[in-house]
């Protein structure tokens, strides 16, 4: 595996499960009478594409989109149709999944230039010069 991780990360289409309920919202007459909002869900334990490692991380980063029984559950109601929101909530999935397994890049403490420094002292001084102008004399 790379240092920076799964770039992306593809979920086989038996290891998710779809379910479909009506949606809400736009759609007149056509909400009334078909199951366009699809629910997807995706079971981390069970999953033969991650290593065990790999799920921990998982279950650390979506750790409030897994529900009791140790799934991923992403919904969709956008579009109109169901094969639309289907594809929707899939991509978002595995957009998820990937976002999670990215291991961030280790950050190297630099310290500041002396110019950088004399740089921000000239910036003190100036200020300084500027609000002592503004003092009332006496």
């Amino acid at each position: 595996m790379p240092k920076g991780g799964k770039s992306h990360i593809h979920i086989p289409t038996h290891e998710i499960h779809a379910t479909f309920a009506r949606s809400s919202g736009a759609g007149g007459q056509n909400v009334n009478k078909t199951s366009t909002k699809v629910i997807v869900r995706w079971s981390v334990g069970r999953s033969r594409v991650l290593s065990p490692e790999e799920k921990a991380r998982v279950r650390a980063k979506l750790a409030n989109r897994i529900n009791n029984y140790d799934e991923v559950v992403v919904m969709s109601e956008e579009e109109r149709s169901q094969p639309q929101n289907r594809a929707r909530a899939i991509a978002r999935l595995q957009s998820l999944v990937s976002q999670a397994l990215r291991v961030p890049k280790k950050r190297r403490p630099t310290r500041p230039t002396k110019a950088s420094k004399l740089r921000w002292i000239a910036s003190k001084i100036l200020r300084s010069r500027v609000k002592e102008g503004r003092r009332a004399r006496e």
